[in-house]
């Protein structure tokens, strides 16, 4: 498992190379098309002149050979190109270390003066809607009063300031989305926007993992939106 870091993209990335066996054993044990035919020629010299083999027998034979080595052909192709294809999801994720991704958690991790962004998520309009940031204990410490909106995402950002005018401490928080949606008190959907520190190019089940501020992760594939900040 290799872990990338740092503000280069490429930074850190160590490289480790194989040891590669020589033609001769790799290809050991293996039926190449040229031993086929010669297996097939010494088959048909050898046949009972009473009992050729039948041209059915010939074909099907052959056949099933092409086959095999084309199946074999294929094999190794798709290999290849799944090893094509972790190098390039490799390089993208490094790409994303210092940049911000959207997630699906209203949660969040935050440094003292740090800005935070998010997105507000709703079906339907809604009036009367407030942001609400709350630390670890539910207290709230900062209400952003938004009025109403309509079906959509909006994104907002919060400059890390609570009610009392000075800048929240260090730690977890959350944001807490609340309006009125046709007459009746309801919760929204709200999203963070998280900054990716690191990245692990080989986690659980072999997938990229994005380490995001906080000390949670996400998989690449997860990712549905990037921000610069």
């Amino acid at each position: 498992m290799e872990t990338i870091s740092g503000s280069s993209p490429l930074e850190n990335i160590r490289w480790q190379k194989e040891a590669v066996a020589p033609e001769s054993e790799i290809n050991r044990g293996m039926l190449t098309q040229e031993d086929f035919f010669a297996l097939l020629t010494q088959e048909l010299s050898n046949q009972d002149p009473t009992k050729p083999v039948e041209n059915n027998e010939m074909i099907s034979q052959m056949t099933a050979f092409s086959t095999t080595d084309g199946v074999t052909k294929l094999n190794d192709q798709f290999s290849s190109f799944a090893a094509s294809m972790s190098s390039s999801q490799a390089l993208q994720a490094s790409s994303l270390v210092g940049r911000s991704v959207l997630v699906e958690d209203n949660v969040f991790g935050m440094e003292e003066g740090q800005e935070v962004k998010g997105k507000l998520v709703t079906d339907a309009p809604a009036s009367n809607v407030n942001i609400y940031v709350e630390n670890v204990a539910g207290e709230i410490i900062q209400t952003v009063p938004v009025g109403n909106v309509s079906a959509g995402e909006f994104t907002f950002t919060w400059d890390g300031v609570g009610s009392n005018g000075e800048a929240a401490p260090e730690g977890a928080y959350r944001f807490r989305v609340a309006g009125l949606v046709e007459g009746k008190a309801s919760e929204l959907q709200a999203m963070t926007y998280r900054k990716v520190d690191s990245v692990t190019l080989a986690g659980s089940g072999g997938s990229i993992l994005l380490n995001l501020n906080g000390g949670s992760t996400m998989k690449l594939s997860d990712v549905v939106e990037v921000s610069q900040g």
